[in-house]
């Protein structure tokens, strides 16, 4: 038989990559990388009130870009056997459309305005209509929180597409529907024109927009214009049927089979998250928390339906049939700021080099952006070799890491990161320290709750560019966890992910298992507890725990108020 080959495309925080595999053994082919340019420059950001805005050519340029680099570089032989393409992004991350499905921002009136663009993941803006649902949720009898671990989330579909209709006039009255990252790009690349034809995925459906098999759909239209009269009827524009990753969203167009230099009859399949995709590309097992490890974590587990039939965890991201793997129940968790707190830190000490070096007479001005690159580029590094040498003790400094609010257990976005037992002797690698361990305990909670609400977590798998590049972290998860953790082998899991996803829609497997089998790559590392930390760690815990209820009940948080009027 004549190799197949798919291609995997992964939408990232800041880049997105796509990868050729060969669906035989999943050798990866050929790679590229395209970085976001406008959310490079920060166009339409604003961290100061947590807005995070993509643009979509952002995405529509690196997926040509991407793909095409990668047949390039493949050649013609591997081009002509390419027979499905998969997509995954990061979630939720929505946008308004229009009736054809294209989003506002591509129109020429909108091109330039946040509002009609992609809201990330990590855009905070909408608390207040997050804190509004929740409470309106216990008006009603049926519990339509109950699949989403309780507790809506500000980084969730429904209180961005409120804060959006409520704050912007002409944005609402030009939006037809909403929909995800990770649904409007396959309905791209099949030339869809009709937002109400899009297929879309029960990963983003389910764990993001309430969707549910058990109340048939969406919630009724009653729950939502209680809420906000401006929901009036809009799930009429949204979906009530739901299609799992393993499917086709169609057969690309002509225009993007031209565009990419590929053949007509290539799949493509329906989309999902990144961390959902990754934990297949992992090779995620029955109750092995898979943790895709980058600037936040988001954490999968998988169980056979009829194991954890009547179980709801509170406070988890949700859970959702289908979501992970079909025909398993899908569990997702995970913390708004991992690798990003790290950065952050990284940031704070590179502020000095950043402003003061390009204004030395020392040094020209080439040398001197030289000089930031290098040093900024090894800040993360050094730290963990000197963090490393640092024996802890339980009064050693202490941190929080809700640098990005809580994502779980128990949603907060309001929620501040924190450092304690600071004195003159605490230097930089300490805080990093600090900082590291508050990561890894906030990933002990999360493990925590599974156990506690009878869903255990038997193993631990990391994956993603933290577990690949900082055995330091890895080591100091095994031992707050007191549990190995293996490491998967890929460099791109969730890319890989989405290959084995395009080569099941493409029926070149018949169950994304059976692609698992055949393309996965394997395991190349394992950390196991230290037994001498482990004990040190448990009472360090329960000090973060305390120090986290501090936080959470005793600092006044000026929560904003949502913006409710009509303008």
């Amino acid at each position: 038989m004549s190799d197949q080959y798919v291609i995997g495309v992964d939408y990232g925080t800041d880049s997105v990559r796509s990868i050729i595999v060969n669906a035989q053994n999943g050798n990866e082919i050929a790679s590229s990388v395209f970085y976001y340019p406008r959310w490079k420059d920060a166009l339409f950001c604003d961290p100061s009130i947590n807005q995070f805005r993509q643009h979509p050519l952002d995405y529509v340029e690196g997926l040509e870009h991407t793909i095409k680099s990668c047949l390039q570089q493949a050649g013609p032989a591997v081009t002509a056997n390419v027979k499905a393409i998969s997509v995954d992004t990061t979630g939720s991350t929505p946008v308004a459309v229009d009736e054809t499905g294209t989003p506002l921002a591509l129109l020429p009136q909108f091109e330039n305005n946040p509002n009609a663009m992609f809201v990330l993941w990590k855009d905070h803006t909408a608390t207040g209509e997050a804190a509004e649902i929740n409470a309106h949720a216990n008006n009603f009898d049926t519990n339509y929180l109950q699949f989403v671990g309780g507790i809506y989330s500000s980084e969730w579909f429904w209180a961005k597409l409120l804060r959006i209709l409520r704050v912007d006039e002409k944005v609402r009255n030009a939006t037809h529907s909403w929909v995800e990252h990770c649904d409007w790009i396959p309905f791209l690349l099949v030339g869809g024109k009709s937002a109400a034809e899009m297929k879309r995925g029960v990963c983003s459906a389910g764990h993001k927009a309430l969707w549910s098999a058990e109340y048939n759909g969406l919630p009724p239209n009653e729950f939502f214009t209680t809420l906000d009269p401006l929901l009036d009827g809009f799930t009429n524009n949204l979906f009530t049927k739901t299609y799992t990753s393993d499917k086709p969203a169609g057969k690309i167009s002509q225009q993007w089979a031209e565009k990419l230099g590929l053949h007509p009859g290539v799949v493509i399949g329906v989309g999902a998250f990144d961390a959902h995709m990754g934990a297949v590309g992992g090779q995620i097992e029955a109750y092995h928390l898979s943790k895709v490890m980058g600037t936040s974590t988001c954490d999968m587990l998988v169980a056979p339906m009829n194991e954890v039939e009547g179980k709801l965890v509170q406070g988890i991201c949700g859970q959702v049939p289908g979501s992970v793997i079909p025909g398993m129940m899908g569990m997702e968790a995970g913390q708004s700021a991992f690798g990003d707190a790290y950065a952050w830190f990284r940031n704070i000490l590179a502020w000095p080099l950043q402003k003061l070096l390009p204004k030395s007479s020392l040094v020209d001005p080439d040398t001197a952006q030289k000089l930031i690159e290098e040093a900024t580029g090894n800040i993360i590094a050094e730290l963990s070799r000197q963090a490393e040498q640092i024996v802890p003790d339980e009064e050693s400094e202490l941190a929080l890491d809700w640098l990005n609010g809580r994502r779980t257990p128990d949603a907060s976005q309001l929620l501040k990161g924190a450092l304690s037992g600071l004195d003159l002797g605490t230097d930089a690698p300490r805080i990093f320290r600090a900082i590291a361990e508050a990561t890894c305990f906030g990933a002990k909670a999360i493990v925590d709750r599974f156990n506690e609400q009878g869903v255990p977590v038997k193993g631990l798998i990391g994956i993603g560019g933290v577990a690949k590049k900082s055995p330091f972290i890895m080591q100091m998860m095994a031992d707050v966890m007191n549990m190995p953790i293996r490491i998967h082998r890929s460099e791109q899991t969730c890319a890989l992910g989405a290959a084995m996803f395009a080569a099941t829609a493409a029926g070149i497997y018949p169950k994304v298992e059976d692609a698992m089998v055949a393309m996965g790559q394997g395991f190349d590392a394992e950390y196991v507890p230290n037994p001498a930390r482990v004990a040190l760690y448990s009472k360090r815990f329960q000090a973060y725990k305390d120090f986290g209820s501090f936080v959470e009940n005793k600092i006044q948080i000026n929560q904003p108020e949502p913006a409710s009027a009509h303008v």
